[in-house]
């Protein structure tokens, strides 16, 4: 089954977590939360969770998949630790599954990741990066680079995720399950 690596940072935006590991899980992907830190995580509203180890402890295992969750401070946190640019930048370098949703795109963005590369956002997150063709769409994929919007998007996100790694069928499945109208 497939890996990933969901670094977990103070103030991340817990919507957008919280449904990434669940629907990746339920399609069958190994997902790990990976705490900056050890302990609880506190995200942006104030709902704490408990990171399954922490960055240090598994960056130099493989995964095929990175996600980095938004929010503000959550984003500018992530945006800081040179682990996280250097475990994005590895696996770009690999070929292998980089995304983002909400303010996080600009951490990938910041790595040199979306050069050229179309992606979306929250909106502004992206603007001070002219490099990247920006679009409007709840959901981007372009090569190994997955953005998406925000909060409201990230089910959608998720089950891009799962298209992704476990291809078309299983997303198809797993839309179902949830009762998720595809549009």
């Amino acid at each position: 089954m497939p890996r990933v690596l969901v670094p977990l940072a103070k103030g991340f935006e817990e919507i957008e977590a919280v449904a990434v590991v669940d629907i990746l899980r339920r399609a069958g992907a190994t997902v790990v939360l990976a705490g900056l830190e050890e302990g609880l995580v506190p995200g942006a509203h104030g709902i704490l969770l408990q990171a399954d180890t922490t960055l240090d402890k598994v960056r130099e295992e493989n995964f095929d998949m990175l996600v980095l969750p938004g929010g503000n401070e959550g984003t500018r946190r992530l945006a800081e630790d040179a682990r996280v640019a250097a475990k994005a930048q590895h696996m770009a370098r690999a070929n292998l599954l980089v995304a983002a949703i909400c303010a996080a795109p600009k951490v990938l963005a910041q790595a040199g990741l979306l050069e050229g590369k179309k992606a979306t956002s929250f909106p502004t997150a992206l603007d001070a990066f002219p490099h990247v063709v920006q679009e409007q769409k709840a959901v981007v994929r372009d090569g190994q680079c997955i953005t998406s919007r925000g909060p409201a998007t990230a089910i959608a996100f998720a089950l891009g995720l799962v298209e992704a790694l476990l291809g078309s069928e299983k997303r198809k499945e797993i839309s179902q399950q949830l009762l998720y109208a595809e549009t």
